[in-house]
């Protein structure tokens, strides 16, 4: 059978279509290298081993049937712990959740199950997705598998993390400012965000209503876009969710792997990011991935995006005016954690307690951050001032895209950083997300591609494309991975 671990989710469901492997022994493989080393990389938060060999008799028996399958049934998938899986804890890596089970599915959880994806549990993540580095888990860390003392990278880091270390083929993430990208970017993996409601938020615990986009992490393009593939539609119950078809992305990333060719496609290089400080090394490799794209003929334009640099600013006045709304319903009455109600308290006691005790010191910073924001006398000032920095953003984008039919950059401005290093200057975190946080305030697609190594550890290169071309980031993204050597994490 070989280490199916080490197989990318389209080579196992080949195998698994050619009956050379089961479905159970592929998620009893993938959940026996969870218990051999997340010990060491925390990327779970809750193995559903139960469910996960359930599911995958489920699929063996259908193809004894005859019955007709997806290209990824009896394929692993982990789920990050903001998206609500039924009867399975979901917690969003908050203690003021803990325990919680909810009574339904997330309309993606819903998806992958019809396609016989195998779940395998939770992943760790940034209480309510509010970090850059999975550090602000109120269940501890989680560990890069490239170094065990450096960042995985967030608010998704255990999603990334579980793909590197081969805990599983596929997970799912989300990304508000940057949380697919740039954990893909610094534990070598690739990390998609597509079109703004592409995927459906149905089943998303909010953090940024009009930010929040879940997709895709993978250790190729080719499987990012079979999962992709299989989350993304229209959704009724989310009514963000584009009434419109799903792009190619499957036929596009296999397309860019096969013939590498991208004879009359333009790369926009974003003059304003060409000044924003990155490492040395993440520059270099970055520029060898663009050396890379034109010898597939590729067209590289500069382009300018004059605003680009107000977005940090911006989305840090959007981001927690959202969040200081959708996590008010966290009060102690109706759900999860209740502190102090013991008869003596008002409910408004109870409701601060509850608040102080269940939340951490990222979430916090956030909701006083966009209650202020939100504040009488200060609303025009910065929240209705940041939303007029978003239209501009837009427009940039809009122009741009008259010129090129993508635009490149490095995904993150450094390699994966020491525990620690960053917690004690809320900025310097929050400058992880610089050069994808423009993404999410236009609402186009961006991938992240692993582009080489600085220090010895993966650097990422960032495709951004209008929105409703996703398939434009997957064609450019396999060409691009075909050019470079993969990278392989050192042994666990």
């Amino acid at each position: 059978m070989g280490d199916v671990t080490r197989s990318t989710a389209a080579e196992l469901g080949r195998r698994l279509a050619a009956k050379e492997v089961s479905a159970v022994e592929v998620a009893q493989a993938h959940l026996d290298r969870i218990a051999a080393v997340d010990e060491r990389v925390h990327a779970f938060l809750h193995v559903d081993t139960d469910g996960a060999l359930r599911a995958a008799r489920a699929v063996d028996e259908a193809r004894v049937r005859g019955d007709e399958l997806g290209p990824l049934a009896g394929v692993p998938v982990a789920v990050k712990d903001v998206m609500t899986t039924r009867g399975v804890p979901t917690t969003a890596g908050s203690k003021i959740l803990e325990g919680w089970r909810p009574p339904y599915d997330a309309t993606l959880v819903s998806r992958m199950r019809d396609a016989g994806l195998v779940i395998l549990g939770k992943t760790n993540m940034d209480e309510f997705a509010m970090g850059s580095s999975t550090e602000y888990s109120a269940y501890g860390p989680t560990f890069n598998p490239w170094d065990l003392a450096r960042i995985p990278g967030g608010s998704g880091g255990g999603s990334a993390a579980s793909v590197a270390a081969y805990e599983a083929p596929l997970a799912i993430g989300t990304d508000t400012g940057g949380s697919i990208r740039q954990p893909g970017a610094v534990t070598g993996t690739v990390g998609a965000k597509p079109t703004y409601g592409g995927t459906s938020r149905y089943g998303l615990i909010a953090f940024s209503s009009s930010l929040d986009t879940p997709g895709p992490c993978a250790r190729t393009v080719e499987d990012a876009a079979l999962l992709h593939a299989v989350i993304a539609g229209h959704d009724p119950r989310d009514s963000t969710s584009i009434p419109a078809p799903v792009p190619d992305v499957v036929g596009a990333g296999r397309h860019g792997a096969t013939t590498g060719d991208l004879t009359g496609v333009k790369l926009g290089l974003v003059r304003e990011f060409s000044g924003e400080g990155a490492e040395p090394g993440v520059s270099a490799a970055f520029r060898e991935g663009v050396d890379a794209l034109v010898k597939l003929g590729a067209e590289v334009v500069e382009v300018s995006c004059p605003h680009f640099e107000y977005a940090l600013p911006a989305y840090y006045l959007i981001a927690p005016s959202e969040c200081t709304s959708n996590l008010a319903r966290f009060d102690g009455v109706r759900y999860g954690l209740r502190v102090g109600d013991d008869g003596s308290k008002s409910l408004e006691e109870v409701m601060s307690l509850t608040r102080e005790a269940g939340f951490g010191p990222e979430v916090k910073r956030r909701i006083i951050l966009g209650t202020y924001a939100l504040s009488s006398g200060y609303y025009d000032a910065y929240y209705g001032q940041a939303q007029k920095v978003r239209t501009l953003i837009s427009r940039d984008f809009a122009t741009a895209f008259e010129q090129v039919d993508v635009l490149v950059s490095p995904t993150t401005p450094f390699v994966a950083f020491p525990f620690g290093s960053r917690t004690s200057d809320p900025y310097q975190m929050y400058l992880a997300d610089l050069f994808t946080i423009p993404s999410n305030l236009y609402g186009g697609p961006a991938i992240s591609v692993p582009c080489g190594l600085s220090e010895g550890l993966p650097v990422g290169f960032q495709i951004m494309a209008p929105t409703m071309a996703d398939d434009r980031m997957y064609r450019v993204g396999a060409a691009l991975e075909s050019a470079l050597p993969p990278l392989t994490p050192p042994p666990l």
